[in-house]
Order: structure tokens, then sequence, then C-alpha cells
């Protein structure tokens, strides 16, 4: 016995688009990669063959923009290449292979119980507050992954999330960079991070005020700033000494961040600390300068005047002479 349902009218016909692609992939895609990738699908569903060039043409996109979006779906596993084409893969099942595989440090350990009930409330807030309680399940893996690699605590974590939502750049890249730099400046519980969002916040006053006393009315490049944490950081100056410097650039039509860097590493590197001390050595220097200048010219003139001394006894001799 064989079954049939009639043909649908394209005109009655629905294109069904998994949920895990608007929790999952979406948000980190150009808005022409989802264009692409709505229409393979759509294409997809009917079996449909279609050249590159022609898919160029019916999406109005230029031909290596359809190229890239392909890549960027198959780097994603979001789609397979195949030697007469594409397959476009099943979203949760992607999703579901990655959430329920192996994991053999994932053991549970009865020991860790009440640390696990603990991060359990934290992601369940993260979820609540950032996903309005419909966050991926991929994100917990993600998240219990963060919380051993970084050592954050609860606290960090939902600071981490919410110093990203606020934003806008709610995606895994842009988490997983952020927590980067946070355990570079060994920050694991949330007074740690207060701590470190003081010394931010101290940092972004001394830019400012270098700007200001510079006359700078741009934003710093990343280059410049670099230069004020390695003055701040490494050699532990403060504005007083930076200022100092500062000040040299007033004889200067065109001064540079590199200028500036040259004079207080030489200060450093003449392990010069305080105001009083440099202030001392730069008096020192100028006072050793003119007395250098003033030996000079004392030898000069000396020098003139023995030529002078021997000239005339030259004119003299010769007039006995003759």
């Amino acid at each position: 016995m064989k079954l049939e349902q009639p043909d649908v009218s394209m005109l009655f016909s629905n294109t069904e688009i998994s949920d895990v692609f608007f929790t999952e992939y979406l948000s980190q895609a150009s808005g022409d990669f989802v264009k692409v990738y709505l229409y393979i699908v759509f294409l997809s569903k009917y079996g449909k063959d279609i050249k590159l060039n022609d898919l160029s043409k019916k999406l109005s996109l230029p031909l290596k923009t359809i190229q890239d979006a392909l890549k960027y779906w198959e780097d994603f596993g979001v789609i397979t290449k195949k030697n007469t084409g594409y397959i476009v893969n099943n979203l949760q099942e992607i999703e579901l292979h990655k959430l329920y595989k192996p994991k053999l440090s994932s053991i549970s350990n009865t020991e860790k119980n009440l640390q696990n009930q603990y991060r359990a409330k934290a992601i369940e807030a993260i979820n609540t507050s950032f996903f309005q309680g419909i966050m991926s399940p991929s994100w917990y893996n993600d998240i219990d992954l963060w919380f051993k690699k970084y050592g954050f605590d609860e606290q960090v974590m939902l600071a981490l999330f919410r110093y990203c939502f606020e934003r806008s750049a709610l995606h895994r890249n842009y988490i997983q960079t952020v927590a980067e730099a946070w355990a570079k400046n060994n920050i694991h519980t949330f007074s740690d991070l207060d701590l470190y969002y003081e010394k931010q916040e101290k940092f972004n006053v001394l830019k400012k005020t270098i700007s200001k006393k510079l006359g700078l009315s741009r934003l710093l490049t990343q280059y410049e700033e670099a230069y004020i944490e390695k003055w701040t950081v490494d050699f532990g100056y403060s504005l007083d000494v930076i200022e100092l410097a500062l000040r040299k650039t007033t004889s200067k039509s065109n001064f540079s961040f590199d200028y500036i860097d040259k004079i207080l590493s030489d200060w450093h590197d003449h392990n010069l600390k305080t105001p009083n001390e440099i202030e001392k050595f730069l008096s020192d220097m100028k006072q050793k300068n003119t007395s250098i200048k003033n030996l000079e010219k004392k030898s000069f003139q000396n020098y003139e005047q023995r030529k002078y001394n021997n000239f005339d006894s030259l004119y003299a001799n010769t007039q006995k002479k003759a």
C-alpha cells in the first residue's frame, strides 16, 4: 500500500529554521552571511541545484561575498562541502553532540557539590539576566569551561557577562577575549576585580590628564596608551615625574610619545624615582655642561692667544734677520 500526500503549492509551504540558529549563530554572522544561509536552507528543501554566479545574481550580492559566506558557515560546521555541492547540516544535532559528547574531566565529585550549587545559581542568574531565560544549552558547557580555565568565582563570572552585555557584545569570542585579559591581570575573586577596576579608573584619569597637558583633543592611540602604561606600571612613575618630562616638549614644535619615552627611560636607567632626584640630576647635568663649555671656551682662548704670541715672535725674529 502506497501512501502519498498531495503536492503542496509553494504558496502554502514553510521553511523551518531551528531556534538554535538564533541562539548560537545569528548574533555573530553578518547580515549578508545570514541572507545566504537562509536562502540555501530554502533551496535545500527542494533539492535545487544552483550555481554560485546564479546565487550571486539572485541575492544581489557580489560573488566574493557568496564565497566568503559559504566558507564562514562551513568553518562553523553549519554546512558540509561535497564534490557536488553542500549539505545543510542539522543544527540541533550539532548542538546535541556538543552537549552530550563524553567529557572525562567532567566526572562529578561529591566534594564539589556545594561549589556546583553556587555555580548553578550563577549560571541561572546569567540565563535570566542576559538571555531572557532562553540561553542555549551549549552556553552551559562554555561557562563551566571558563570557570575551570580561569578560576573565576561566581561573582566574577556574572560581572564578565554583564560587562559584555553592556557593550552589546554578548558572543563567545568577545567574552573569551575579556576573560583572557582578566585572567592575565590575576583576577579570580570579586575583590581582585574591584582592585582592577580601581587601577583602570586611575589609568583613565591619567590618560586624560596627559592628553590635556599636551593639548591633544583626540583619543590616544593604542601605542600611546602602551607608553603611558610602561611609565606607570613598569617604571612606577607618578604624574609628578611624568609631568617633568612633558615640560621638555614645550620647546618642540613636533613632539612625539617616543621622545617623551626616551626622557623617562633615561631617568629610569639612572634609577631616578622622585621629582627631587630628577631635579637634582638635571641641575647637576646643567652645571656639568656649563663647566665643560667654560673649559672649552678657555682652552680656545688660550690657543688663540698662543697663536697670536707665536706670530709676534716670528715677525720680530724675521725683522732682526732682515
